[in-house]
């Protein structure tokens, strides 16, 4: 009869008896040596060069997203309101508009329309007669006279040559005449009136005493001019 360690079924036991008594050393061997390469790890520290500073790392937003601009709210800022922006091209406008000129100390002798209105209705409808004008010549040693004929029946008294033309100037008071020059007669025209053509007289202003500015009269026979400017 053979021994009972020869047995199959004994060696198998005795197998296993030796695997659960070695395999709880094993497995605290590994934890051991686990725990002492963890306690190393987190004593070992990469020293810092001398000097520099290192600014600590942005941490990341716990989301892993951007947060989303707010409706309602611009980057830029909001342009102007319509009824402002108004306001203040009306008030620029004011700003560069000139000022009005003041009036001088001594009032102007000319004026835009001498004969609109009535002055000029009168000596076209009574005396057939328009645009009358009063100029120094010559330096203004002489005065001139003219006016231009819309209906020669009515304006036959200027060019009569019974009828004396006068110049009147009551601020330098002085009567100014037509001259009578040798081999031509008066300085001025005579012939029969027509419809459309300017005619003119001159008078002698010796000593220059009608200037340019003052208002005048002119008398021709029953005609008679009123308030005309010296040119």
């Amino acid at each position: 009869m053979k021994s009972s360690s020869n047995h199959p079924g004994s060696n198998v036991e005795s197998n296993i008896s030796r695997s659960r008594v070695e395999l709880p050393r094993c497995l605290a061997g590994l934890l051991a040596a686990s725990l002492a390469v963890s306690h190393a790890g987190a004593q070992v520290t990469t020293p810092a060069p001398a000097g520099s500073t290192q600014a600590p790392a942005a941490q990341p937003s716990t989301s892993g997203q951007v947060p989303a601009a707010q409706p309602g709210k611009s980057a830029q800022a909001p342009g102007p309101q319509p009824a402002k922006a108004a306001q203040s091209a009306a008030a620029t406008t004011a700003r560069k508009a000139p000022a009005p000129s003041k009036p001088g100390g001594q009032p102007s002798h000319y004026l835009p329309s001498r004969f609109a209105g009535r002055a000029g209705s009168y000596y076209r409808l009574v005396w057939g007669i328009e645009s009358l004008s009063v100029k120094t010549v010559e330096s203004g040693e002489v005065i001139r006279f003219t006016y231009r004929v819309l209906d020669p029946g009515k304006a036959k008294a200027l060019n009569d040559k019974k009828n004396e033309p006068t110049l009147i100037d009551p601020q330098a008071g002085v009567s100014l005449v037509v001259p009578q020059m040798e081999k031509i007669g008066q300085l001025r025209q005579t012939a029969p009136p027509e419809a459309g053509k300017s005619y003119w007289m001159a008078f002698s202003n010796k000593g220059r005493m009608v200037k340019r500015g003052d208002r005048v009269e002119v008398v021709i026979g029953p005609f008679r001019a009123e308030n005309l400017v010296v040119d």
